[in-house]
């Protein structure tokens, strides 16, 4: 068969089995990433029916899939948004780091890989979904609940640090020294601090200048500018996808809103590509000598990640059960471990850590909406237990002496959305 055909058959295939899946998803209300990477281990190496001719055009489609997840990420956020967040918010920001950063880190080094690993999984592990969040909260109807700013400021946060983060990564796998590797940070923190800079200071000029009453001139000035800065930033060994977030910081107001809306449904499409794309790589047979550190660290940054909102909710003012919603909120990874893992799997530095990601997002990212639901719930019964037992407990013992929690979470003030 000749290889356009063959190329076309193929690609329409991925598509419309993506497409099925995604509906599938959709009736019982869950993410679709998960069904996506398995699609991607069936049509992989190892898997039931390995791609060929197309195997090419996804891997250039995974590319701008994840240039697109980023500018979509930054458009979400104007400059003033952020460098309000970075003053008021760091607090909350380091403790999500260092708890959630540091288990995945600790797990590369046990497993013997080496320390350039351990700063890609510990990126992994660190790195919540914004994406499976927002649309958790929409679910739930928690969106005008007082807890919600405090899990969008930590969502914030980890978004900015990538602007750092993937640039350090990128010169790690590249192989560059010291020196090299300060100055690819160097660029890189000065590139996102004069896009910063030029944001908040001249942001309607440039939105103006895009700006576009058709929406064909709009959709293709603002792609064609992304995709020619993310070059000239992946050219720089800053990273395309830092790139791609401060062109979509850079823009604002009209534009912003008119941009979401036209590139919604192709960052839909090709971040769908990217899943499938990151699990073409990824041998199946792979996955079960990795699954019980997947496992483990899935259940020590779940725990983590409730602590990390739990204690920015509190520091917020927010009331005892607003607390374990903000924690159960934030445990769900998904795109961003995916777009870490993958640019080590690119670089080849540990055949085993695409595997891992692989696993250790599949399961965060069911449990993740499972934690969002019921952690409030669970905490409050088993609180409502230790009260009950330590009412009746016999008058003077240790168990009776301890002071009962107020009961301030009873009348749930920060449920504006639920109660509206």
């Amino acid at each position: 068969m000749h290889s356009s055909a063959v190329f076309l058959i193929e690609f329409g295939a991925v598509i419309l089995g993506l497409g099925l899946l995604g509906r599938l998803a959709g009736r019982f209300q869950f993410s679709p990433i998960p069904l996506y990477l398995l699609a991607g281990l069936a049509f992989g190496e190892g898997g039931l029916l390995p791609l060929g001719a197309s195997e090419e055009f996804v891997a250039t489609g995974a590319e701008i899939g994840v240039i697109l997840l980023l500018l979509m990420l930054g458009l979400e956020y104007t400059a003033t948004d952020l460098v309000s967040n970075l003053k008021t918010q760091y607090p909350a920001g380091l403790v999500d780091a260092v708890l959630n950063a540091l288990p995945g880190a600790v797990m590369a080094l046990l497993l013997g890989w080496g320390p350039v690993a351990a700063v890609v999984l510990a990126g992994v592990t660190w790195i919540s979904s914004s994406g499976v969040i927002a649309k958790v909260l929409g679910d739930l109807g928690r969106l005008g609940n007082r807890e919600t700013p405090a899990i969008l400021s930590i969502l914030v946060l980890e978004d900015l640090a990538m602007a750092v983060y993937l640039p350090i990564v990128t010169a790690l796998l590249a192989g560059a020294g010291l020196a090299a590797g300060s100055v690819t940070l160097t660029i890189a923190l000065g590139v996102a601090g004069l896009v910063l800079f030029l944001a908040v200071r001249y942001g309607r000029l440039i939105s103006r200048f895009v700006s576009s009453d058709d929406p064909e001139k709009l959709l293709l000035v603002v792609l064609g500018l992304t995709l020619l800065v993310a070059g000239i930033a992946q050219q720089l060994q800053v990273s395309a996808a830092v790139g791609a977030f401060l062109v979509g910081i850079a823009l604002s107001g009209e534009v912003a809103e008119g941009t979401h809306h036209l590139l919604s449904p192709l960052r839909d499409l090709f971040a769908a590509v990217f899943f499938v794309f990151f699990g073409l790589h990824t041998d199946p047979a792979s996955i079960p000598p990795v699954l019980l550190p997947a496992m483990t660290l899935a259940v020590i940054t779940a725990g983590t990640k409730i602590v990390t909102g739990y204690w920015a909710a509190r520091r917020a003012g927010i009331s005892v059960r607003g607390r374990w919603r903000a924690g159960g909120t934030l445990v769900a990874r998904g795109e961003f471990s995916i777009v870490i893992a993958g640019l080590a799997v690119t670089a080849g530095i540990e055949p085993s850590l695409g595997p891992l990601a692989t696993a250790y997002v599949l399961i965060l990212v069911v449990l993740g909406p499972l934690t969002a639901r019921y952690t409030e719930p669970v905490a409050g019964l088993i609180t409502a237990r230790l009260a009950a037992r330590r009412k009746h407990a016999p008058a003077g013992s240790a168990e009776g002496a301890v002071a009962e929690e107020p009961h301030e979470a009873l009348d749930d003030p920060d449920a504006v959305g639920r109660r509206s």
